[in-house]
């Protein structure tokens, strides 16, 4: 929500907005950017300058909320968060990139392609870029690119996001069932993005991983529209990836030939969503060359495998909420850990529920020890039993991992990873909500 008022903001609109609290980051992209915004819900600062031509409602607002309650009463026009990006951002020529994980990433490296080549698209992506580049903006061209988010639309249309982009490029880069608490069976799940493959016309094109499961294979190999695979195999492959925590290198092979690809970022999944991004832009009519500049300057995403800058110890940063994104990012670290590997994990709403238990089993073979720290409060729905607790998640981790430890107090945390962890030892925290300051205390 934040990218998208300084989008409008920078296109001349007034912005003002509200939210339960605002902190660093987003407090300070807000600011900087000359963004009003006040905490807390009042409708008497939402109107002080008349009632607003649009308001822009997103998925945290309760039935309630002080504003939302005066939207409806008073008739004013209002959107959904995807419902604004496909009236104001949704271009021609639409590129959405989705699937389980690897979509952010994709969107903003082939946002960050497009705009090397002066192509100035649309754009909007999920998390914020290590530069100042905005995580969203309106272009002039025909193009637009935007991460296809499977999750609920709005309070009123429980919809995946995707449904409203219109999109005529598909970059599909995983599947596999997650949000249990929107998809509460994987039968569910895989119906929205076989709607999704459908959605793409005739004249479009699907680029889609060798990730993607046969059921959804199958579904895009049914539709009459140009494909390209991408990943360890497929008509755009990588391969010879050699890896350090300075970064990676491997070879690509694509339409054009094979070319030599340099990164400061590693892991193979991040090979993966590079050759995924490539065969894209080179289908969208980008050269090689600059595709190949694009790829090597890319600096990364926050919160997707980031190092934390510290001379005393190796500690990484993920947003990997869910036991299918934990696994990846823990195959990665595992290869590049000198010593131990400590994982520190909370995952979100959708993976404490019973439903996402089966997900559990191995999903953290390669961490040494595993740490559930106390979990952040979430919404609940009263309709569905009780979610997981820290010592009920630990418990259930535990039944495929020998050495698994609950600390529900994050003093004792932090203790606990400074006493153990070791200079060669990695030590990487997992989850959605932020750790509340334990990563700056270990560093």
């Amino acid at each position: 929500m934040s990218a998208l008022a300084i989008a409008f903001h920078k296109k001349g609109y007034t912005v003002t907005g509200s939210d339960k609290g605002f902190y660093p980051p987003i407090s300070t992209h807000l600011k900087e950017a000359g963004v009003q915004y006040y905490p807390g819900w009042h409708p008497e600062k939402m109107t002080a300058h008349g009632d607003p031509d649009l308001v822009i409602v997103g998925n945290v607002a309760g039935s309630k909320n002080p504003e939302w309650v005066y939207v409806q009463e008073q008739g004013v026009p209002y959107l959904s968060y995807p419902e604004a990006l496909a009236k104001f951002f949704i271009q021609e020529h639409s590129i959405v990139c989705a699937g389980t994980y690897g979509k952010t990433t994709s969107t903003t490296l082939l946002s960050w392609i497009f705009l090397h080549a002066k192509r100035d698209p649309s754009y909007m992506f999920g998390g914020l870029i290590q530069t100042d580049l905005p995580a969203a903006s309106i272009g002039t061209s025909d193009w637009s690119i935007v991460e296809g988010d499977e999750y609920k639309s709005a309070r009123w249309d429980n919809r995946a996001k995707f449904y409203h982009y219109k999109p005529t490029h598909l970059l599909l880069t995983a599947v596999e069932w997650d949000h249990a608490d929107v998809y509460p069976t994987e039968e569910l799940y895989m119906k929205a993005f076989e709607d999704l493959v459908d959605m793409i016309p005739e004249n479009g094109l699907i680029v889609y991983s060798d990730l993607v499961p046969e059921r959804i294979a199958n579904r895009i190999k049914k539709r009459d529209v140009k494909t390209i695979t991408y990943g360890a195999t497929g008509d755009a492959a990588y391969s010879e990836a050699t890896e350090s925590l300075e970064g990676m290198q491997f070879t690509l092979t694509h339409a054009a030939g094979t070319s030599n690809m340099q990164t400061t970022l590693f892991g193979a999944h991040n090979a993966h969503n590079f050759t995924g991004c490539y065969a894209l832009a080179e289908a969208a009519g980008i050269d090689s060359a600059t595709i190949i500049e694009a790829i090597a300057s890319f600096p990364g995403i926050k919160r997707r495998l980031e190092r934390k800058p510290s001379a005393e110890r190796i500690v990484f940063d993920d947003i990997a909420h869910s036991p299918a994104k934990a696994t990846s990012t823990l195959k990665t670290l595992k290869s590049l850990a000198p010593g131990k590997l400590i994982a520190v994990f909370e995952p979100n709403t959708g993976n404490r529920q019973q439903e996402a238990l089966p997900g559990y089993t191995d999903a953290f073979t390669d961490a040494d020890t595993v740490l559930i720290p106390r979990l952040t409060r979430v919404k609940q729905d009263p309709t569905k039993p009780t979610v997981l607790n820290g010592e009920e998640l630990a418990e259930i981790i535990a039944k495929s991992h020998p050495n698994v430890l609950h600390i529900n107090d994050d003093e004792e945390v932090t203790k606990w990873i400074v006493t153990n962890a070791g200079k060669e030892d990695i030590v990487t925290f997992l989850g959605s909500h932020g750790f509340r300051g334990m990563i700056d205390s270990v560093l």
